[in-house]
């Protein structure tokens, strides 16, 4: 162990820090000239050398190269201050074949309405609407969706990964560094009109009213000086009913961990990669009611930045009335250095209990070195631990090196 923190020490101070995008931008049209589209790329490989232990009969694992994810990205301007977005996933853990993240319109503008007092208040509004990554907490800016792993300073997501989408509309208001947000969507990552509940064992007609999540989000974020950056947010998602995926089940490209903790069952389906796609993940993946609630603080002072997380969340099954609790709070902090903190060093601590006193726990060590803004190498290792997993028995957890390449475009 003694070798192992001293190599990666040795690592950290000879391998960019990126800089951190939250919301998009407010943009103005007064450059658009006609419509225009942009198409980008986001590439990512891992080398993973991971074991993992528990009193159960596991998978053998072995060390090489994970199954490499892309994304395809067309951004368009479309109309003075109106863009549009659309993701592809051409390779990911969870489908072999491309298939359609979502799209969507970002207004900053609204010039066609021809309104003077329409475009005073769209001075502070931004609208979006589409089929998209719904903006719950801030915890999302940083994860690896997919191909797109640029924006984490780690390999893995958090344990209790809140990411999902769905149709909706965003409106969101800003002012001097304030920020407000409210947001509806359909409540569902794979609409219907027909739900079942396995529950009743039984399938009802679809109601949209019944269905519906909405979502709010408050805070500041501001360049105090030049020195000094500080975001802070709350952020709530209420959804009354949800039958076809969840917040907290939503992510459908899977986990960077591949195959962790996964039972022996004689079954072909234990060594395929889209088994068991969320490995290394835990959570509610709560498929009826759910309410959930996180507060993020974020700091930047020269090339030190601290990100912190408090989450917890509610909910039902659709197999079972009673309702239950998990709590997640996680913690990093990344030293960036270099002629253009091209480099970063840093931790992360991610630690989710439930109100079965459950738990599972993960410390993240890592280190990245942006060659160029668009091309980046990142080592961690990481080290979860498990108790109280009927399933898994004492001492059970995963541990290990991950190295991963990343090119976006």
């Amino acid at each position: 162990m003694k070798q192992l923190i001293a190599t990666l020490a040795v690592i950290f101070f000879t391998m960019t820090a990126f800089g951190q995008d939250f919301e998009s931008k407010q943009f103005t049209g007064e450059d658009f000239e006609k419509t225009n589209v942009r198409v980008g790329a986001d590439f990512a490989l891992q080398y993973q050398a991971l074991s993992h232990s528990a009193d159960s009969s596991l998978i053998p694992l072995g060390s090489g190269i994970n199954l490499p994810t892309a994304n395809l990205n067309l951004d368009g301007d479309i109309a003075p201050g109106i863009k549009l977005s659309l993701v592809t996933y051409l390779s990911s853990r969870h489908h072999v074949e491309a298939w359609v993240k979502g799209g969507y319109l970002l207004m900053d503008e609204l010039q066609f309405l021809n309104s003077d007092m329409i475009d005073k208040a769209m001075d502070r509004l931004t609208f979006k609407v589409g089929v998209m990554e719904v903006n719950y907490g801030d915890a999302h800016f940083r994860r690896s969706d997919n191909g797109d792993v640029i924006n984490n300073p780690f390999v893995g997501n958090y344990i209790m990964d809140a990411f999902t989408t769905a149709p909706a509309f965003e409106a969101m208001y800003r002012q001097n560094g304030w920020l407000l947000m409210g947001a509806v969507s359909s409540g569902s990552l794979k609409p219907s009109l027909a739900g079942y509940s396995g529950f009743t064992n039984s399938y009802t007609p679809y109601d949209m009213h019944e269905e519906l999540a909405y979502y709010f989000k408050g805070g500041f974020d501001k360049q105090l000086n030049d020195d000094l950056r500080l975001r802070t947010t709350v952020s709530a998602y209420l959804n009354k009913q949800h039958h076809f995926g969840s917040l907290y089940n939503g992510d459908r490209a899977g986990s960077r961990y591949y195959l962790v903790m996964k039972e022996q069952t004689g079954s072909p389906d234990d060594v395929d990669p889209a088994s068991g796609h969320t490995s290394g993940r835990w959570g509610p993946g709560f498929t009826d009611k759910n309410h959930a609630y996180m507060a993020n603080i974020f700091a930047q002072y020269k090339g030190v930045e601290l990100f912190g997380t408090y989450e917890t969340t509610s909910g039902t099954s659709a197999f079972s009335p009673a309702e239950y609790q998990f709590d997640q709070i996680a913690v990093e902090g990344l030293y960036r250095f270099g002629k253009n903190d091209e480099f970063y060093a840093g931790g992360r601590y991610n630690v989710v209990n439930n109100d079965g006193d459950q738990s599972a726990e993960r410390l993240q060590i890592g280190g990245g070195w942006f060659m160029t803004d668009n091309v980046m190498l990142k080592l961690e290792y990481v080290d979860q631990k498990y108790e109280n997993f009927a399933a898994y028995g004492d001492n059970a957890g995963f541990d290990g090196l991950m190295f991963e390449a990343a090119i976006s475009l």
